[in-house]
């Protein structure tokens, strides 16, 4: 062998060494995390040396570094050590939102210059965000929403030049908002529900008004009022040192009976709750059979077992798996849901939370605090191998307005769909017996008007002929901050068609076949939705002694020009919204019209309600 060819061969042995001594690097790093962070991230298969294998691990084969790490909803607890997220040096993208892990965020976070998305969101992270993190200038996604970060939101935030999603809601940040003047390409922003102060810089103006919720300030953001003007020459006004005092010594004493009132009910609450999970009574379903107990699904375990295969798309997320032989026939959805058998499911509590003409919903409580949704659905008609085509299709739909589809059970007897748990409904909110109106402000109705919009619009994207089926404030599921997800989406289509005397009030009149509804017909039902927020009323409660229904109703009185009356009153008391209101009760009017093809598409429709609340 010449020298030549000897230096060639050494520049090469030396460039793999380098190679794989960066993703061993790698893997180190991923294992110091699993070993802080206790959670599924234990499953990893640690005797396999190449940790690109591992669940939630993606790796860039033409540098053999990982640059992905995707672990939300693992169970993970404790604090995030340094020399592990810091020494992925080659990280793109880092997932870690709806955990349970705390203390601050490591100072070598900054480390990972190339880093695009961070989402951190819905964790118990405590403290300020790191100085180096400003210098990490190629991310295009933020979200730290849902923490205790405390302290002032820094000026650094003005370094992330590339910077296109902010999200800081639900913090503990106070002072006032800087001017963020040199994120031009700034696009999604949310810092509700801190407490933050001051008027809102002309920067940030642009945003809604839900954006800036929970906070004292003002300025030009949707509805949130002028800031008050200070008149320096007007003496009199001014306060005595002793009344100052005085007022900050009630307002710390009557702070002090606040949180004492709260604590104390928050450990009532918590030992409702604990009660309720474990020892509600079993529900009595249809064909007199009981979740909680050992029916006739359980028979049906053998009929679906290795039945739908693992599949991996393109991003590594296993799609229509069923996990192993625990899960008893259950099949699961991707990788960030808690994992349960279908006897978990059988033997859980529940209680019903309404029935349709589409099945039963339940929502059941499991063990370690695991609450989910089950459909129960009835007069499926379709063959076994379309139900699992279709609800794997429903499956793999993701976006951030969308309930998504985490599991289903297929048997002879029993066909089940299985969702996140929410908080509420729109019905539930705006219809609801135990609950007051006054909530749901015109801010707040208007923030979830946009968020089915956008839903939807993502819905109907897919494809011209994808449809929701079944659109209904009681489908429309809030969280507790009023961010709106829609729900069953697709199951329409699975389900025999109903005759038109059991349609519901927001069914279009056009619609003879329930499994076959138009985007024209899902938006006649978003447009009832509107109408429902803006007057309060049930389109499936008779307006008047001829049974006339919502849109109609609307339409007659606009007709005669008493468009106040239409409103409901808790958005005319105390309100200044007037011009925006009529604005979107137009809107609902154009898309409840009886003629199909004159209703908006949801693009339009989304846009419009983005342009009346700017």
């Amino acid at each position: 062998m010449s020298s030549s060819h000897l230096l060639s061969f050494l520049f090469i042995s030396l460039l793999i060494s380098a190679i794989f001594s960066d993703l061993n690097a790698d893997r180190a790093a991923l294992l110091y995390l699993s070993a802080a962070a206790r959670g599924r991230t234990l499953l990893w298969n640690t005797t396999n040396s190449n940790p690109c294998s591992w669940r939630g691990v993606t790796c860039d084969t033409t540098i053999n570094r990982v640059t992905e790490l995707r672990l939300p909803g693992y169970g993970l607890s404790g604090e995030m050590p340094l020399n592990s997220i810091g020494n992925l040096s080659e990280l793109r993208t880092l997932s870690l939102r709806r955990n349970s892990l705390s203390g601050f965020l490591p100072s070598d976070l900054g480390s990972c210059t190339e880093l695009r998305i961070l989402n951190l969101e819905s964790n118990n992270f405590s403290g300020a965000i790191p100085s180096n993190f400003f210098n990490l200038n190629n991310l295009l996604r933020v979200s730290f929403s849902g923490n205790r970060f405390s302290g002032e939101i820094s000026d650094g935030f003005n370094n992330l030049t590339m910077l296109k999603i902010l999200y800081l809601e639900n913090n503990n940040f106070s002072g006032s908002l800087p001017d963020l003047k040199n994120l031009s390409q700034l696009n999604q922003f949310n810092v509700s529900f801190n407490r933050l102060s001051g008027s809102i810089p002309s920067s940030l103006g642009k945003f809604l008004a839900p954006s800036f919720l929970g906070n004292s300030l003002c300025g030009p953001a949707g509805s949130l009022g002028p800031c008050p003007t200070n008149n320096p020459t007007n003496q009199s006004d001014k306060l005595s040192s002793g009344a100052i005092a005085g007022i900050v010594i009630g307002s710390v004493i009557g702070l002090f009976l606040v949180l004492l009132v709260l604590f104390m009910l928050l450990r009532i609450c918590r030992s409702e709750k604990s009660f309720r999970q474990v020892n509600v009574s079993p529900v009595r379903l249809p064909e007199n059979q009981l979740l909680s107990s050992h029916s006739t699904i359980v028979a049906e375990n053998h009929d679906i077992e290795n039945v739908v295969s693992s599949r991996k798309d393109t991003k590594g997320i296993v799609r229509g798996k069923v996990c192993d032989d625990r899960t008893d026939g259950m099949v699961f959805f991707g990788e960030s849901f808690e994992l349960f058998s279908l006897e978990d499911l059988l033997m859980a509590s529940a209680e019903v939370l309404g029935k349709g003409f589409f099945g039963t919903t339940y929502k059941a409580y499991l063990d370690r605090n695991v609450e989910v949704v089950v459909k129960r659905l009835k007069n499926v008609c379709v063959s076994e191998k379309e139900f699992r085509r279709k609800v794997e299709e429903l499956g793999a739909i993701g976006h951030g307005n969308l309930v998504p589809v985490r599991a289903y059970y297929y048997g002879r007897d029993e066909k089940l769909i299985v969702y996140d748990s929410m908080p509420t409904s729109l019905s539930a909110v705006l219809h609801g017996e135990k609950v007051s109106k006054e909530a749901l402000t015109w801010v707040i109705r208007s923030r979830i008007a946009q968020g089915v919009a956008t839903g939807l619009e993502y819905l109907h994207s897919l494809g011209p002929k994808v449809t929701h089926g079944n659109i209904k404030s009681s489908n429309i599921l809030l969280t507790e901050y009023y961010d709106a997800y829609v729900s069953e989406f697709g199951i329409a289509q699975l389900i025999s068609s109903i005759s038109n005397a059991k349609m519901t009030g927001y069914c279009a009149p056009e619609v003879t076949d329930t499994r076959n509804v138009s985007q024209e017909a899902d938006i006649y039902s978003f447009g009832t939705i509107l109408l429902e927020l803006l007057t309060g009323k049930n389109p499936n409660s008779v307006i008047n002694e001829e049974g006339i229904d919502l849109p109609k109703w609307v339409k007659s009185i606009v007709k005669e020009r008493w468009t106040i009356q239409v409103f409901d009153p808790e958005l005319i008391r105390l309100q200044n919204s007037e011009e925006q209101m009529v604005s979107l009760l137009h809107l609902a009017i154009s898309c409840t019209s009886h003629h199909p093809e004159r209703r908006p598409p949801m693009a339009d429709i989304t846009r419009r309600i983005k342009e009346m609340f700017r």
